[in-house]
């Protein structure tokens, strides 16, 4: 018997960050420490040497985390000894000992202790699974701790600094002075075969968070004598997704959480690439060596910058000023015409045009997966100046054949569909938008729960916990987002804000980053910190009304190559609270002071 799960709240956004992907099946096994609520949402289960206090499901009071002193690294493992935890290495590190890219300043001197969790035999495909894991003790330790939750299919053990949001970060949390944890999520491999195994989707989805908190905040009490005063999560991408399915699953766990780009509705958003693939494959003019629709050639380089160009024109300075940024996105989608704004060619294809079938194309992809019966399987994406960007056509002629394929068919699709089926572009443009998407629907067997069920928020548009316990929550997404639309967020938004009285700014407040693509690059202001902010919003009240943001041009830490030759290198913008839009108010067009967030 199958069972189709539709949830009561449609699309937002999925997929598997390109960069963690390339790093590298029957019964569920066990799910300890982890106990299925009668809502059907799940809350950890008690935890020997949880410790107490604000970050450990209290109510949140506007109090500063206390500074503290290592007392223990050598003999951490014996102290803070786990059922189900096993630590497989716990080393200091020095100061500077560490490198991470585009930060010059040190890390500073830490305990690194690597271990897993719940090891287990796979009872469908005979592999090892375990939860993956390394944990980051500073010397000198700010109070807080951080959750680092990872992109793409995770399934890498990535080095635990704790992003603070944007393109190039200048810092981390572990600079900060944060004790911070990253996860594979649950499988050693960042593959898909792993969804063969029930309980690694569920790891995947939800569960490696909610057995991983527990632990590392037991490793912290034993590494400094007390807990975290504060404890926070967040991640871009899937790494998103998972700081949104933490705010509504284990908001009593977190005070503040940081999610970028969220693909908290993946497996929708995994069957959109495929439905893009199919779209673009009609208009493709090579074949690739295996004789394959060749994607590239859907679109070439300057056909996408005749798009921007065309969207920048009719929608630049919507907000007062003409300076290659489009901050007002609800105003552009009345004001700009695909149809009407782009030249349609009458002759050859030669950059200066589309042909009305590329126009055909590009309008169904933007205007959001649908069934044969015009049903949406996923969101509109809004046009907007960043069409053009490397990460743009990477995430839709790419990976959308080389990743999504692979996470729908082992991971996303109940029965998986991967293993009976032929791999790649072939998967995509073989896959039924009528017989096959309902599959991320569906529950079968020893596949309990669906993965519209596994992977995402459970009631979204509420987070009651979150908000009653004054935790708080930061999003931000580039609105040139390829693959997770940002529409999709803006509609979350908009729920969430119906839900609580037309205004949710007390405690969730969302940024959207004009011309960003995924998580960074673009043409953008994307270098930010979004996590001081965060900060200082949960420990001393001070809501952010306004984040600034920087472009990095020629001398910046790490060099967006996509910054338009016009600008500034060092171009500042405010990022504002959606649904204000920064507007030009002032004399200087590369600074953001001129502007204000109304």
């Amino acid at each position: 018997m199958v069972r189709i799960e539709r949830p009561a709240l449609a699309p937002t956004a999925f997929l598997l960050s390109a960069a963690a992907l390339l790093a590298g099946c029957g019964g569920g096994g066990s799910s300890a420490g982890f106990l299925p609520t009668a809502s059907g949402t799940s809350t950890p289960a008690a935890t020997a040497q949880t410790p107490a206090g604000p970050s450990a499901g209290g109510p949140v009071a506007s109090t500063q985390a206390q500074p503290g002193k290592l007392l223990s690294c050598d003999d951490l493992a014996a102290k803070a000894a786990l059922a189900g935890t096993v630590y497989t290495s716990v080393t200091s590190v020095a100061a500077g000992g560490l490198a991470v890219a585009g930060i010059s300043d040190p890390v500073p001197a830490h305990c690194l202790v690597k271990g897993k969790m719940n090891e287990r035999t796979g009872p469908v495909d005979g592999q090892t699974y375990a939860i993956g894991f390394e944990v980051r003790l500073p010397v000198d330790w700010n109070g807080r701790f951080f959750y680092q939750a990872n992109g793409g299919l995770d399934g890498s053990v990535v080095t635990a600094t704790g992003g603070i949001g944007g393109g190039g970060p200048r810092s981390t949390a572990l600079h900060m002075g944060f004790a911070v944890i990253s996860s594979d999520a649950g499988h050693a491999s960042p593959t898909p075969s792993f969804g063969l195994d029930p309980q690694a989707r569920l790891d995947y989805g939800y569960n490696a968070v909610a057995q991983l908190t527990p632990m590392a905040k037991n490793l912290i009490a034993k590494a400094y004598g007390r807990g975290p005063d504060r404890s926070y999560l967040g991640g871009c991408s899937n790494g998103g997704r998972h700081a949104m399915v933490a705010a509504s699953r284990f908001a009593d766990q977190y005070d503040g959480i940081l999610a970028g780009d969220p693909g908290f509705n993946l497996p929708q958003a995994a069957v959109a690439q495929l439905y893009g693939v199919q779209q673009y494959a009609t208009v493709t003019t090579a074949t690739t060596s295996a004789g394959k629709p060749d994607l590239q050639t859907a679109f070439t380089q300057a056909e996408l910058n005749l798009v921007a160009k065309a969207v920048a024109t009719r929608c630049d300075a919507l907000d007062g000023l003409a300076d290659g940024i489009v901050a007002d996105v609800p105003k552009c989608r009345t004001a700009f015409s695909l149809a009407a704004d782009v030249p349609s060619c009458s002759g050859t294809r030669d950059g200066s045009c589309l042909t009305d079938t590329q126009k055909t194309v590009l309008a169904k992809v933007f205007a959001g997966a649908r069934d044969s019966a015009g049903t949406t399987i996923y969101s509109t994406f809004p046009f907007d100046a960043g069409i053009n960007g490397a990460n743009w056509r990477a995430w839709k002629f790419a990976n959308s054949q080389a990743l999504d394929t692979g996470a729908v068919g082992f991971v996303f699709s109940t029965l998986p569909l991967g293993p009976s089926r032929p791999t790649g572009i072939d998967f995509a443009l073989a896959f039924s938008m009528d017989a096959d998407a309902p599959s991320i629907y569906a529950a079968s067997g020893i596949y309990t729960q669906s993965a519209m069920s596994f992977m995402t928020p459970p009631n979204p548009t509420r987070l009651t916990t979150l908000r009653d316990r004054g935790s708080k929550l930061l999003v931000y997404h580039g609105t040139s987002d390829p693959v997770f639309s940002s529409d999709d967020t803006t509609n979350w938004y908009d729920g969430l804000r119906a839900n609580n009285g037309g205004d949710a700014s007390g405690f969730a407040r969302y940024f959207p980053v004009p011309g960003m693509n995924h998580c960074a690059g673009g043409p953008a202001t994307d270098q930010f910190d979004m996590l001081s902010p965060l900060v200082a919003w949960v420990e001393q009240g001070k809501a952010p009304d306004a984040i600034q943001a920087t472009a990095r041009g020629a001398g910046a830490n790490v060099v967006n190559a996509e910054i338009p030759a016009g600008w500034s290198a060092g171009r500042t913008r405010p990022l504002c609270p959606y649904p204000k839009v920064a507007t030009y108010t002032g004399s200087n067009p590369e600074d953001a002071a001129s502007f204000s967030c109304k």
